[in-house]
């Protein structure tokens, strides 16, 4: 039986995938946590490796959580509204972290308001295109976009105590990061266009 002939199943606030998206929900003000232990000078390499490791952990959610989704068919409104919410909730607080720390700091910061400026706006062109009942498919530059942001996150969450292992990997996340804000500009342009199609002045 194909995934289209799939019956699909009720999928209920605690189904699985919902539930992935809960924790990673949670994971958000862990992270924090962890850049308050460090602001603290409470073990701050240790700090940094947790804030890196629950982040991983929440991204690897992310992944699972669609694929169950999608899997056992238990899409839900629901997980439909809060699984970008969560995301954004991540990354947001990451940066805006990383931002106040200074491992985001000078004209890398302009990257990181690219990066949060677009989410806002992509989220408003959507609510408003729903309103109109009309999808706005994800592209697969989008996608990359967010790979790639996601790893340059990772590698600043490290900062300090991951240049320590290896003496470029802060660096290394912030030339990561500009990528990601250009990627982000380019599809951000690509989801205004199709959205100002429908748009009534």
């Amino acid at each position: 039986m194909s995934d289209a002939t799939k019956p699909k199943r009720n999928a209920g606030p605690w189904s699985l995938p919902n539930l992935l998206t809960y924790v990673r929900i949670l994971v958000v003000p862990l992270v924090v946590l962890c850049f308050d232990l460090e602001e603290r000078g409470k073990s701050t390499d240790l700090a940094r490796w947790s804030a890196l490791g629950l982040f991983i952990f929440a991204s690897i959610t992310d992944f699972f959580d669609g694929y169950f989704a999608r899997a056992w068919q238990q899409t839900s409104s629901l997980g439909r509204m809060l699984d970008p919410i969560a995301d954004k909730l991540l990354v947001s607080a990451c940066l805006l972290l990383l931002a106040a720390d200074g491992t985001i700091a000078g004209w890398s910061i302009w990257a990181a308001i690219v990066i949060l400026s677009r989410e806002i706006l992509v989220s408003g062109l959507r609510e408003y295109l729903a309103e109109l009942k009309v999808a706005v498919p994800v592209t697969q530059l989008s996608k990359w976009k967010t790979a790639v942001q996601m790893v340059a996150i990772g590698f600043l969450l490290a900062g300090p105590a991951g240049d320590q292992v290896f003496p470029y990997c802060t660096d290394l996340g912030l030339v990561l990061l500009w990528i990601a804000a250009v990627i982000t500009m380019i599809t951000g342009w690509d989801y205004f266009r199709a959205g100002i199609k429908h748009m009534e002045v």
